[in-house]
């Protein structure tokens, strides 16, 4: 049965100028986190030689890459803990957490000193930081899209849909765009040796801008709230809508593993197994992000005051046959990779701008953050964080189509696991 209390959407409800500027700060966090994890992981081929020992680039490229993957596996760690702090003291003290935490170890990784000079403990700091960055992540984009719906006014989750998203694809675009320059001013030679650090100082600076913003979040939950919201109660919550902790595990799951071969997995596979210029590669992906940035913007104006239930069922299932452009890349060519990485896009940015929030219409306010982050946490892990790494592997052993029906399957099943929480438990914002 859905959820009785919800309201009638109206779009002539307009945001406050606290509410813009929490807006801001809690996007500019999303950029954050999405322009780091996406600069690692478009460095990878970088990375790996100065942290690991290997005479071989792809045996490199895949050691790094598999670290990229143990950052995911600490995401619901992250995603229970902070989780429940987060309905149990509040969303605004633990998004400030989050983001520090952030910032401080991406500056860490960029001053690392590399295997040549202080041998195995380059590769162990790297996967320290990786995880102490799983955990604080584990609850960055979860929570804050819930933090937005919350301060908006009812009837408006496709407005935050759009906005969460466009700040998203922003980070994404940044990376991207970043990695592009750094290579074209310094050369594919000096960003092998040292030029991979640069962009991750620019992330632990702009770290630096986001804790500032944050500072001024609006509170979305209530004294009394907070105070009837103990531990026991928050996961006797979860408890209740474990079939909605499952869906979100599968909703997510399934558009993250296809914004990550598209994002990670493919640029790396160009760059790892099939050679490519590496200042061509950073030029198609900083393309794909225009691309995301532009089309999250106009998905949110779309959906503004529209079902997101309908919305996400029909661009889910877009997504079962637009994986399947992956098998037009299966040898080398830079004409053949732009086809596919722009191709997938349009249906990657319908994908990527509605899950979080349809996601959180999926759990209650008083256990949102624990539920959320930890269906969120599990499916980024098993299905995200691995995705880039499956695709890369496949790849170099000549099984390319087993991947896109991999992402073709989660796709299918995240439907019907969404279909069946929301028939068993209702949607809590939204309609």
């Amino acid at each position: 049965m859905l959820d009785t209390t919800v309201k009638a959407p109206s779009r002539q409800q307009q945001l406050t100028p606290e509410v813009r500027k929490g807006l801001l700060g809690l996007g500019l966090g999303n950029a954050l986190e999405w322009y780091d994890w996406m600069v690692f992981g478009l460095l990878s081929a970088f990375i790996g030689p100065n942290f690991f020992p290997s005479t071989d680039p792809l045996s490199a490229t895949l050691n790094t890459l598999a670290v990229f993957a143990v950052g995911f596996a600490f995401r619901p760690l992250g995603g229970v803990m902070l989780g429940t702090l987060a309905d149990r003291i509040g969303r605004r003290r633990v998004m400030l957490i989050s983001i520090s935490t952030m910032a401080v170890t991406t500056l860490i990784i960029a001053i690392t000193p590399g295997y040549a000079h202080i041998g195995a403990w380059a590769g162990a700091i790297l996967v320290a930081c990786r995880i102490v960055q799983g955990v604080s992540t584990g609850i960055e984009a979860p929570l804050s899209t819930a933090h937005a719906v919350e301060l908006v006014p009812v009837g408006r989750e496709g407005l935050v849909a759009g906005v969460m998203s466009f700040y998203v694809n922003l980070g994404v675009l940044l990376a991207s765009l970043v990695s592009f320059l750094c290579s074209l001013v310094i050369g594919g030679a000096a960003m092998g040796e040292w030029g991979w650090r640069i962009p991750f100082v620019i992330g632990a600076v702009f770290g630096i801008v986001v804790v500032y913003l944050r500072r001024a979040l609006p509170e979305t939950m209530r004294p009394e709230e907070l105070s009837d919201n103990t531990t026991r109660a928050v996961w006797t919550g979860v408890r209740k809508h474990w079939l909605s902790v499952l869906a979100i595990v599968f909703v997510v799951g399934a558009a993250q593993a296809y914004n990550y071969a598209w994002n990670v997995g493919l640029p790396a596979a160009a760059r790892s197994n099939f050679k490519e210029d590496p200042t061509a590669v950073f030029a198609l992906t900083t393309a794909l992000g225009v691309v995301l940035v532009i089309g999250s913007w106009v998905v949110g104006k779309l959906t503004d005051g529209k079902s997101m239930s309908r919305w996400f069922l029909w661009t889910r299932a877009l997504a079962v046959p637009a994986v399947f452009l992956m098998l037009m890349y299966v040898q080398p060519g830079i004409g053949g990779f732009a086809v596919v990485l722009l191709g997938g896009s349009v249906v990657l940015v319908l994908n990527m701008t509605l899950y979080n929030v349809v996601s959180t219409s999926l759990m209650p306010k008083n256990c949102r953050g624990a539920g959320v982050s930890l269906g969120y946490g599990v499916g980024v892990a098993l299905f995200g964080g691995t995705a880039s790494y499956l695709l890369v592997w496949f790849q170099s052993v000549h099984a390319n189509w087993i991947f896109p029906v991999y992402v073709a399957v989660l796709s299918i099943l995240s439907i019907v696991f969404y279909l069946l929480a929301r028939r068993a438990n209702g949607i809590f914002v939204g309609k």
